[in-house]
């Protein structure tokens, strides 16, 4: 039995410019952060004792023969594409739900090709996990997805991630002091809006309307330099960073209709009432979790006015998708 666990995340900058739609013309980089919430995959082989050869348990619960009966897409695909024979048990389980703008996807399919390379007795290194799992979402599963979520849930941290025209990529983590980290990640707070989407289908609508605000996201582009120039001077004050939050809100609500709606505006609005310097909705947009920054002192403001949605502590994560649990069984 393998499990493995692979942080979500949040992503603060750049967001939309880690498209191959985007960067493969114009380059790319995001600023974001894995985050100490996690989802974990739980693998083995199954004992050759049941009617069905393999089980998988999600929100649903699958018992089939062959891998092509299999509803759950990612894990279909990614294990046509690993040519597995054997029977399997999959269990999937997380910290935050699905289809909210936290990763989730992505970590699902980081921490499943980990698990099962670690079943097989594989070691696979974060660079080709990420690697792996971009072209099993963008090529294999053909999902409307970026290239920020894999390369986070593989090796974790707070990095600048640059895309290269020629689908390259290049990590930086931020080198920063740990009063200065305790202080950004003090100033962030996470609300869950209730609402869940299909990210793939949102962002359909964004990928058709590039060409249209081209200069949106060279701006959104740019923040991620502009950002970095004020985290990378510890005497900048940290509200800064708020700021550009809200900045990057205005030019990503422009990208795509879909992206906002009323009843994110009215939570947007309702924070910066309250208190808050900056926000934005995360992931593909038209739902799930709203990041805010606020001084720590008027964020009991900000709970009181948003005390209808559910607020997620979190801190920063270091580590990416790692297995806990390896123990091997007979059934081979």
């Amino acid at each position: 039995m393998v499990i493995s666990k692979t942080p979500l995340r949040i992503s603060l900058f750049g967001g939309g410019t880690d498209y191959p739609a985007w960067y493969r013309e114009n380059g790319g980089a995001v600023l974001a952060s894995t985050i100490d919430k996690y989802c974990y995959i739980t693998c083995r082989y199954l004992p050759p004792f049941f009617p069905h050869k393999h089980r998988i348990v999600y929100s649903t619960v699958e018992t089939v023969n062959n891998i092509s009966e299999i509803q759950h897409p990612a894990i279909r695909a990614i294990l046509e594409n690993f040519k597995e024979e054997r029977g399997l048990e999959i269990h999937y389980d997380a910290d935050l739900p699905a289809k909210t703008g936290v990763g989730s996807s992505s970590s699902f399919t980081v921490g499943f090709v980990n698990a099962l390379k670690a079943l097989r007795g594989e070691l696979i290194e974060k660079n080709d996990l990420a690697k792996l799992a971009i072209h099993l979402e963008q090529n294999i599963m053909k999902e409307n997805v970026g290239a920020q979520d894999q390369i986070l849930a593989a090796y974790g941290n707070f990095n600048k991630i640059e895309f290269n025209q020629d689908g390259s990529f290049k990590i930086t983590p931020l080198a920063l002091e740990s009063e200065q980290l305790i202080s950004l990640q003090n100033h962030f707070m996470l609300f869950f809006t209730g609402v869940t989407r299909i990210a793939s289908d949102v962002v359909a609508d964004q990928l058709d309307n590039i060409k249209n605000v081209n200069n949106h996201y060279r701006k959104i582009h740019a923040l991620v330099e502009e950002a970095l120039s004020f985290l990378n001077k510890p005497s900048s004050p940290i509200i800064e960073i708020g700021k550009l939050l809200h900045e990057s809100w205005l030019l990503k609500r422009e990208l795509s209709k879909t992206i906002t709606n009323p009843e994110i505006d009215n939570i947007y609005q309702a924070g910066l009432d309250a208190g808050a310097i900056g926000g934005k909705i995360l992931g593909a947009g038209g739902g799930g979790f709203i990041l805010f920054f606020a001084k720590p002192e008027v964020q009991p403001k900000i709970r009181e006015k948003l005390k209808h949605l559910i607020h997620v502590p979190f801190k920063f994560e270091p580590t990416g998708s790692k297995i806990v649990l390896y123990e091997p069984n007979g059934f081979i």
